[in-house]
Order: structure tokens, then C-alpha cells, then sequence
């Protein structure tokens, strides 16, 4: 049997999220996804919750600040906001984590990451919106206005995927609407 990494645990336990909510994260259905044993999990964290909160740093890391790094390689605000945009809703998959995390709102390790998560992306949003030329106040709206427009993505990917249609038109229509350019 091979030694399983706490990087393994997180993986399966992101997709255990994605697929069954902050419930799904137990050590032993994980175990068996894994094929190892329960003492794998107890070694690479002492309990249910590190497991968990491990995962949702995994979560952090990958779907908000690696999307972040890759954006900032493109020197031209819009091309990033035409990247950014482009990479969160081309990754369909990522849909089923992000609405997992929306539904776990409340969940007491979910609610703090959660909030960060969503502060640094608008907060992400709204200096992308400043360097287009947007005075604050309205950076902030647009930023928002952004921000909706993915989660209402995800909530469609997730939930009624088939009237999502062209994702590249879509994206095209949304950097319209809310850069005032077409």
C-alpha cells in the first residue's frame, strides 16, 4: 500500500467537499477513496477538523490566491480581468467546490475562510477596476457587480448547467457589461 501525503488527504477531502458538503469530510469514507487506513489521516492531522481545515487552506490557496498569481503575470488590467474572468468560469469543475463553500456558509471553520476569500477577491476586483480608471467608489460597485456575475455562474454550472451555453460568449457579454466596454 503506498504512504498517503497529507497533500493526498486534502485532494480527496476537496473532492469529498465539492461532492457532499463539509459532511462528506469524514476520515473514514476518505480512507477507503484512498485505499488506506484511518491511522494515515490521525498522522498527517490529529483530528477530523485539522483534516478540514487543511482542506479549506487548500481551497484558499488554489482557487483564490494561485488564480491571483497567474493573473498578475499580464501586465494590462483588462487582459487580467479578461484572464481572471475566463480562468474561474472555464474551470467548471471548480463550480461544485465554490458552491459547496456558499452552502457551508455558516459552518463555524467554513463562515471565517469563506469571508476572507470573498473579501480578497473583491478586494482583488475593485484594485483591478481602480487601475482601469474607475474612480474607488465606482471600482468597488463594478467589483461586486463582477462578483456576482461568478457566483451566479457557479450557482448555474452546479445547478442547471445546460442553460450556461456559449461560456466564452457569456464571459465576452459580462466583461461588457461591467468594464462599460464592448
Amino acid at each position: 500500500m503506498a504512504r498517503r501525503t497529507r497533500d493526498d488527504w486534502t485532494a480527496v477531502a476537496l473532492r469529498a467537499l465539492a461532492e457532499g458538503g463539509v459532511p462528506a469530510v469524514a476520515v473514514e469514507p476518505l480512507a477507503a477513496r484512498l485505499g488506506a487506513t484511518k491511522g494515515s489521516a490521525y498522522w498527517h492531522f490529529p483530528n477530523r477538523a485539522a483534516l478540514l481545515a487543511a482542506t479549506l487552506e487548500r481551497w484558499e490557496r488554489e482557487h483564490t490566491e494561485a488564480v491571483i498569481g497567474l493573473v498578475e503575470a499580464v501586465p494590462d488590467p483588462l487582459d487580467r480581468l479578461r484572464l481572471l474572468f475566463g480562468t474561474v468560469l472555464e474551470r467548471a469543475g471548480d463550480a461544485a467546490v465554490e458552491a459547496a463553500m456558499l452552502a457551508a456558509r455558516d459552518d463555524p471553520a467554513v463562515a471565517p475562510v469563506l469571508r476572507r476569500v470573498t473579501d480578497r477577491r473583491v478586494e482583488y476586483l475593485t484594485a483591478l477596476f481602480g487601475e482601469l480608471g474607475f474612480a474607488p467608489g465606482t471600482a468597488r460597485r463594478r467589483a461586486l457587480l463582477a462578483y456576482s456575475v461568478y457566483v451566479g455562474q457557479v450557482h448555474l454550472l452546479v445547478a442547471a448547467p445546460h442553460v450556461t451555453g456559449d461560456r466564452r460568449a457569456l464571459l465576452d457579454e459580462a466583461l461588457a457589461a461591467v468594464t462599460g466596454r464592448g
